[in-house]
This record gives structure tokens, sequence and C-alpha cells, in this order.
């Protein structure tokens, strides 16, 4: 079954997108989320544990987000180390779901993944989508629509790959700067995404 891969910098529109293919009955695997909950998978947890300490947890279904800052946003090679903990378990955990879809019927799926290229998740999916909006636009949005500060917003923005390199290294692009356009960009994609399913699945063959 094709697996399509779903990102975009933050304030672009990337979960109205998903929500739209969800709308069109594509199932959508939230990166994000499910990353959180590999935390807690037993295998998982031992093996932070040996590699952060116990106060990686405050209980088994809570964990310590300063403790976790403190040790990993300025070491690039703890970041990295906590990554090669979770992204395995995410990966087998999206194999998992993925095969639950296909025995369902689905046709294709949708990972939406905020950092998807920045945590090389790329390689889990068969194609990429990234949702383009300018820094302008989604600056506005995000303040309109977070309780954030401008500063802090300009930080989780310079954490995260610059919009261009994003689109180049990206399959489509999603221009999201009128509701019509995009809905019809959407639309665009997932007729061609159920026809390369099938051709997907006729090589296979």
């Amino acid at each position: 079954m094709l697996s399509i891969g779903l990102t975009g910098n933050i304030g672009s529109g990337k979960s109205t997108v998903a929500k739209v293919f969800a709308a069109f009955g594509v199932p959508v695997f939230y990166a994000d989320y499910q990353a959180k909950q590999c935390y807690f998978e037993p295998h998982v947890c031992d093996k932070i544990i040996d590699a952060f300490g116990p106060e990686f947890y405050i209980n088994e279904r809570t964990i310590n987000r300063k403790y976790i800052a403190s040790c990993v946003f300025s070491n690039p090679l703890q970041l990295t180390l906590l990554n090669s903990i979770i992204h395995p378990a995410l990966n087998d955990r999206f194999k998992r779901w993925k095969s639950q879809m296909e025995l369902s019927g689905n046709q294709y799926v949708v990972l939406e993944a905020a950092i998807l290229f920045e945590a090389n998740l790329q390689h889990m999916v068969d194609g990429t989508v990234c949702v383009y909006a300018s820094r302008k636009q989604r600056t506005e949005r995000v303040l309109q629509r977070d309780d954030i500060s401008r500063s802090q917003l300009e930080a989780r923005m310079n954490n995260q790959w610059p919009a261009e390199k994003i689109v180049q290294s990206s399959d489509y692009c999603i221009h999201n700067k009128d509701k019509k356009m995009i809905l019809a960009e959407i639309l665009s994609l997932h007729e061609r995404f159920l026809h390369d399913s099938r051709q997907f699945i006729d090589d296979k063959h």
C-alpha cells in the first residue's frame, strides 16, 4: 500500500491539510503524537532509562519535559541518541498501523510529521508532500492562533528547516494561499495518489 509523508513549517497549514485528507477517508498517522506514545513502550523505556537515567520520567505515563530539554536541546549528540531510540520504535509502530489500514481496504495512507526531513523519517514513506506558506503568513497565523510571543515563535521557526529547503526536498508542494485553491490542490493530489496506489499494487503483482 502506498504511503505519503506530509510536512510543513509551523503555521503553514499542515494540520488543516491532514484533516482534509482524513475527510476524504484517508487514514492519517500523526507521527508527533505517536512518537510520544513510544516513550512508554517497555523496551523503549528501558533503553531511555539506561541512556538518560530514571529522571527522564515523572511517572509511568508522564515524561519529564524540563529534564529532557536540559539533556538534549543544547546537546546534539544527546538528541541524536534519543532519536536513535525513538525512531526505530516509531517506524515499527507505523508499519503495524499501516498493515492494519491495508487489511481494512484503504488504498493509501498519510504520515503527518512536523519534522519529516529533519528527523529523517522520509525513508518510511513512498512519497512526500509539503505545505508551503510565506514566513509572513505563517507568523501572522500562529500569533493569532497560539498563546506565544513573537520571540518564542521566531525561536521555533529557526529550529526548523527553511521552507524553501523543505519544498526542494518534497515530491509535491501545496501552496497555502487561498482556501478554495488549497482544496483543489489537495483533491488533485488525492486523485493522483489513488491512481498511483492502484499502479503500485499492479507493479507488485
